[in-house]
């Protein structure tokens, strides 16, 4: 199938209850895993590049993996950039095929935000792109974004209300407790903040930071309107430590598909289980 813009899949997600597992993709394994376990599913899925995926891979690599990934399969596919910092990144995932891209502006004053959110929503919705924005500090580090616990700050939901209202983008992220990266304890969601958010937004809302995040608080979450749910970590461990299990147990292997290979395997579980969790199994 051809690529599809998020604000397809996040409007059907968020008319019958359930969300879209966002999953990180920095290399080609990974890439094979979303789409094997999406189409296991027979679930919608949308892959993430973040900016330091592009700069690892390269623009043109990741676009072309993910498109090949696409046409491979019977359920919908997005492309979307995680926490573009930028207009020109943003511009630059456009021009290469990207259906979808988040502008994070989330450390620019109010004003300063919503005016070049806005900037970017009138580029993309005249090409048919769909655009992603975030209003709060979400903690931790995504790449080489990092924001401290002190820096940390959860959105205002009447801010929320006019930033939806100015900027008309199709998904917002919110910061109400999660943290990018690996969690230190259990995190603590302000549920209440999030239904105050959703009743004055009344558009798909996005959970960044969710590896990590206890099953039930997941589930609350899109109860509350949560219709996409970004996953990064999670997959990073699973693969990495069969990688790691891999070459323990076999020191002299040289052969990088045999140990890759057990990995991506690992990888299609993880998501295969986030998927069913988020209620998208069998929604393509």
């Amino acid at each position: 199938m051809a690529l599809v813009p998020i604000d397809v899949l996040l409007k059907k997600a968020d008319a019958e209850g359930y969300a879209v597992g966002a999953f990180n993709c920095n290399n080609m394994e990974i890439v094979q895993a979303i789409a094997a376990a999406a189409e296991a599913e027979k679930a919608p899925v949308i892959m993430q590049a973040s900016q330091g995926a592009i700069k690892y891979a390269g623009l043109e690599y990741i676009t072309a993996m993910v498109r090949v990934a696409a046409e491979n399969v019977s359920v919908p596919v997005a492309l979307h950039i995680d926490h573009g910092t930028s207009f020109e990144q943003v511009m630059r995932c456009i021009r290469s095929g990207f259906s979808s891209v988040m502008f994070d502006g989330s450390k620019l004053p109010l004003e300063e935000n919503i005016a070049m959110t806005k900037k970017v929503v009138d580029v993309a919705r005249a090409v048919g792109v769909s655009v992603e924005a975030e209003l709060g500090k979400i903690g931790g580090t995504e790449d080489d974004i990092t924001v401290s616990d002190k820096e940390a700050m959860f959105t205002d939901p009447k801010e929320a209300e006019r930033f939806v209202k100015e900027t008309e983008v199709d998904a917002l992220a919110v910061a109400i407790g999660t943290a990018h990266g690996v969690y230190k304890g259990e995190p603590k969601l302000d549920f209440e903040r999030l239904k105050a958010i959703k009743d004055l937004v009344k558009i798909p809302i996005v959970l960044h930071g969710s590896s990590g995040v206890p099953d039930e608080a997941i589930r609350e979450a899109i109860s509350l309107g949560v219709c996409k749910v970004n996953i990064d970590t999670n997959i990073r461990e699973a693969f990495v430590n069969k990688t790691r299990e891999v070459i323990a147990n076999n020191p002299k292997e040289i052969d990088p598909r045999k140990i890759l290979g057990p990995a991506r395997e690992a990888a299609i579980e993880i998501i295969r289980e986030k998927i069913r969790l988020f209620g998208s199994s069998a929604k393509a």
